[in-house]
């Protein structure tokens, strides 16, 4: 059924207290005991691994990169495949409030990517200010920015196996018909050894728009949701399933499982072994019970 062991990540939304079922459950995990006490998450991590975690999937915010640094510096050091999405979208839309709005935001990250130890990002930052602000260019730079703030923070290293552009980022581009941006984006990250990823809530149409542009399948990971009653699946349940096969040489990774915790570990369990072409699976722990149980029991079924 599957080409490879699926995989299995540990989700970073507890860590930022974040809930996609309501706003009543993220505020309940805020107040949660350190909810985003970077040692503590560190442990949840560390902790999902040795019960049969393979990676962590997080969005590149201070309060991962700390984690990071907590594993990096474990005298029993785990070594997790890492899956990065970037920008972490809710850290820029509060500094955005903060600092004036969008253009100041974008002063403020350039400002960032500019002035970093990093010099190729440096330099591609620069390129892209002086032409007009080439986007192209100026995007390359802030990845650069953010593979380094990785790896200083995981170590040099680290398995970063694939670095993800946000949701936000690939939905406005598949609206706005931005070929050139994924082309470009792929060519790019290759050239790094890193897996070009996107993360998207319209997976369907994502794959008739890499169809329709000739995006090798291959070279690509995607992370999307899927889960039993359709949560997130759009336009729906069933053409998001079809869309499996169309994208089946991509590394597809499902997200939102539980359904943000709608449904049962052994509910999602039934799901996911009928799906075909899914290549791993991410889930959020929030209690080290969760991390042993979760993680044990899908190494056992699913894999």
């Amino acid at each position: 059924m599957h080409k490879e062991p699926i995989k299995l990540l540990v989700g970073d939304n507890p860590f930022h207290g974040i809930s996609h079922l309501s706003q009543a459950r993220a505020r309940e995990r805020v107040n949660q005991k350190n909810p985003n006490d970077a040692e503590q998450a560190a442990k949840l991590v560390k902790l999902s691994m040795q019960n049969g975690a393979d990676g962590f999937m997080f969005s590149v915010s201070e309060t991962t990169l700390s984690i990071l640094k907590n594993l990096r510096q474990d005298e029993e050091k785990v070594e997790p495949t890492l899956y990065a999405i970037v920008p972490y979208a809710y850290e820029y839309v509060r500094l955005a409030a903060q600092i004036g709005g969008v253009s100041a935001l974008a002063r403020r990250i350039t400002k960032q990517v500019v002035t970093s130890a990093n010099l190729k990002a440096a330099a591609f930052g620069l390129y892209g200010i002086v032409n007009n602000f080439d986007f192209s260019s100026f995007l390359k730079a802030y990845i650069l920015y953010e593979h380094s703030k990785i790896k200083e923070a995981a170590g040099r290293n680290a398995n970063i196996k694939s670095i993800l552009l946000h949701e936000i980022v690939t939905e406005m581009a598949l609206a706005l018909n931005m070929d050139w941006l994924f082309k470009s984006y792929i060519k790019f990250m290759s050239g790094l050894k890193i897996k070009p990823g996107f993360e998207t809530r319209n997976f369907a149409y994502l794959v008739n728009k890499f169809k329709e542009w000739q995006i090798d399948f291959g070279k690509v990971t995607i992370a999307t949701p899927f889960n039993k009653v359709g949560f997130q699946m759009n336009p729906s349940k069933a053409a998001c399933e079809e869309s499996l096969q169309i994208a089946a040489d991509s590394e597809i990774i499902a997200m939102s499982v539980l359904a943000a915790g709608y449904l049962k570990p052994l509910e999602t369990i039934d799901y996911l072994r009928c799906l075909q072409n899914i290549s791993g699976v991410v889930i959020g722990v929030s209690k080290e019970p969760h991390a042993r149980e979760t993680f044990k029991l899908l190494r056992q079924t699913l894999t």
